[in-house]
């Protein structure tokens, strides 16, 4: 599966939630038995990330047999991220398969109030 393309945008400072869906057909994927994760780089080749967000940490959460993948991302988190462009990737584990669903670029905006 080619994973699809699509660009966040983050306000630093801010709790962030993004949800997306993952659907083949008309059908939702049922994730009951999958875990997720997705990571935040500077660049596709750096060797360390910005943000790891996984299910085992609370940072996305499945919603089963309706295919919904919420990422939550706390105020304090994003205020520690610098302004800029970042590149990220989210992937889907079911135990054996790993599908990367989605990716882009991870674009966060700088906050004003302090």
């Amino acid at each position: 599966m080619i994973p699809g393309k699509y660009n966040i945008v983050c306000p630093q400072g801010s709790t962030f939630h993004q949800q997306f869906t993952w659907i083949i057909g008309d059908t939702p994927v049922d994730l009951t038995y999958y875990t997720a994760r997705m990571q935040v780089r500077e660049k596709h080749t750096s060797t360390v990330y910005n943000l790891n967000l996984t299910t085992e940490n609370g940072g996305i959460v499945l919603g089963g047999d309706e295919g919904t993948i919420l990422v939550t991302i706390s105020a304090t988190d994003t205020s520690e991220l610098v302004p800029k462009e970042y590149v990220y990737d989210l992937e889907l584990d079911s135990g054996g398969e790993v599908t990367r669903i989605i990716e882009g670029k991870f674009i966060v905006t700088p906050e004003v109030t302090r």
